[in-house]
């Protein structure tokens, strides 16, 4: 089924749920099924919270998945689409879970050479100053949660135990993650190719859920002022790490640099935000594409892969 065929149908936009990121998501949802009146289709929102949400998937021909966290983002959903035998997008279902899990992705990317900031998963009877000993400051983080929730940093035994005991409320494993100081960065990932890069500033401790989706003082930088050799390089990473587990069609992989100029891979999102203040849609229009053209363009290569 090609583009033009599938708007003779109706699509549908997965959007809500029950995660942690369920406002973030109706957000996202909201943008794509703007996109896709523009566009020319006969669209529909679903929100999985719905008891009878998947009738609204009958005679639908293609979704649009917009969920963020577990239950829309971890192979959950992906498998109970490929099930339904219904076309999506993202990536598929091992890529989703691969990616949706911040421990497993960085011990695969540690175990094949893909640069990641050292880390370690806590317990409650976890060596609070070992840890501090060994890496100074770290980020606190739920392996499976998204855009921040859960996260905190800490550079004493204290604030690292009473993190952990706030992180371990949501799903997953509960990591302590080496801390960069310098800037961070996102590559936003298009099929087989990576967008223009770009840096984020904040005045916060670190880029957290009130820069991310809330504050109108977060910077962002696009060009990000790297040199062309250095926009390679990160461009090069970011498609690895993205490939290496598994992910495909399109996605987002977040970047840090660190005193030296050494870059890590933080972690990869198979579904980004598409909110006002979202990065996947900035990125999309430093290449030239509004965010009509993002999901025409998403689309397409989810059509390409399921034909």
């Amino acid at each position: 089924m090609n583009f033009d065929l599938l708007r003779s149908g109706t699509v549908a936009v997965l959007s809500g749920g029950r995660s942690a990121e369920r406002e973030i998501s109706l957000q996202s949802g909201a943008t794509i099924v703007s996109s896709f009146e523009s566009l020319g289709f006969s669209v529909r929102q679903v929100d999985p919270a719905d008891r009878n949400w998947l009738l609204q998937l009958e005679e639908v021909s293609y979704v649009f998945n917009a969920l963020h966290g577990p239950g829309g983002e971890d192979g959950v959903m992906q498998g109970v689409l490929s099930a339904l035998n219904i076309r999506y997008s993202g990536s598929g279902i091992l890529g989703s879970a691969l990616a949706m899990d911040k421990l497993r992705s960085k011990q695969l990317w540690q175990g094949i050479g893909i640069p990641t900031g050292g880390f370690v998963t806590l317990w409650s009877d976890t060596d609070w100053q070992g840890v501090i000993d060994r890496f100074g400051k770290v980020f606190v983080k739920p392996a499976c949660e998204g855009s921040s929730i859960g996260m905190a940093f800490a550079d004493n035994a204290g604030a690292l135990e009473s993190a952990f005991h706030e992180a371990r409320k949501f799903e997953g494993a509960v990591l302590a993650e080496q801390f960069f100081t310098g800037p961070e960065y996102t590559v936003a990932v298009l099929g087989e190719e990576a967008l223009p890069s770009i840096r984020m500033e904040t005045d916060n401790e670190f880029y957290d859920y009130e820069a991310k989706y809330l504050s109108d003082k977060t910077r962002y930088h696009c060009p990000s002022g790297l040199s062309a050799q250095e926009e390679s390089m990160l461009s090069s990473m970011a498609l690895a790490a993205f490939d290496s587990l598994g992910c495909s069609n399109w996605g987002r992989v977040d970047l840090m640099r660190d005193r030296d100029g050494e870059f890590y891979v933080l972690e990869v999102n198979t579904i980004p935000g598409m909110t006002s203040h979202s990065l996947v849609p900035m990125a999309a229009a430093a290449a030239g594409m509004d965010v009509a053209a993002l999901v025409r363009r998403i689309v397409e290569l989810s059509l390409e892969a399921q034909p």
